[in-house]
């Protein structure tokens, strides 16, 4: 699936069974929710943290595919096309950031 096509069938579902989009402001809270959710199992998964019985109920692909669907939603209602957003953002990437990462010492001291 491309991101076009990701975009198109989130609205297609918000004007078929969601009703609406929730404001933006709503969607980022519900953004940082769900964020919050991703961190949890990624703290009982990779780090130090036990899981509880109620963090069991939760599945790491399940929570990256809310994340991803909150950004979809925000993308949708603010205009922005995510094909481009993501190729301008790899460009950066591949230019201004280039060699950042092979340069850091600290990185390089981690191997």
């Amino acid at each position: 699936m491309t991101f076009e096509e990701a975009q198109k069938e989130v609205d297609d579902w918000i004007k078929t069974k969601g009703v609406r989009y929730f404001n933006e402001l709503t969607n980022m809270a519900v953004l940082t929710e769900e964020v919050g959710e991703l961190a949890r199992i990624m703290s009982r998964t990779y780090g130090e943290q036990s899981f509880k019985d109620s963090d069991l109920r939760g599945s790491l692909d399940d929570e990256i595919a809310d994340v991803m669907w909150v950004l979809i939603c925000i993308a949708n209602q603010t205009g922005v096309d995510l094909t481009k957003a993501f190729k301008k953002n790899l460009n950066k990437k591949n230019t201004r950031d280039s060699t950042r990462h092979l340069e850091n010492k600290k990185l390089k001291n981690q191997q």
